[in-house]
């Protein structure tokens, strides 16, 4: 027997469902963007979080940001620290987010993009 869903719980779906949809209509260069600035972070600091990030960003829409950290961690490009710190984004009032850290691959990739855009700069 399948669940009742409250209005509520059907309003709340719908409103995710639309969010989601906004987020995965972003531009292959927003993920290209946030995708750079992590790679950037990540061999500068030994650890990071999304307020250093959101601020070397434009403005890429809300719960974007969220959803590209979630698919680099899902990815394997970055790892979570285990500590938090607060939010400096005014919508979230201060509500603590993750400290996240390049892994072994994160920094191999970030070696090898750097590699490359050095050997494009020479050839150039």
């Amino acid at each position: 027997m399948t669940k009742r869903l409250s209005v509520a719980e059907r309003l709340a779906s719908t409103e995710k469902d639309a969010l989601l949809d906004d987020i995965t209509e972003h531009s292959e260069w927003d993920r290209f963007l946030v995708e750079q600035a992590v790679l950037h972070f990540g061999e500068q600091h030994a650890t990071f979080s999304c307020n250093q990030i959101r601020d070397a960003l434009p403005d890429l829409g809300a719960g974007f940001l969220g959803a590209a950290i979630n698919a680099l961690r899902t990815g394997g490009i970055i790892e979570h620290t285990g500590q938090y710190v607060p939010s400096t984004s005014g919508p979230t009032h201060g509500h603590v987010i993750s400290v996240w850290r390049l892994t072994a691959d994160g920094h191999r990739i970030a070696r090898q993009r750097r590699q490359a855009r050095a050997q494009q700069r020479r050839a150039a």
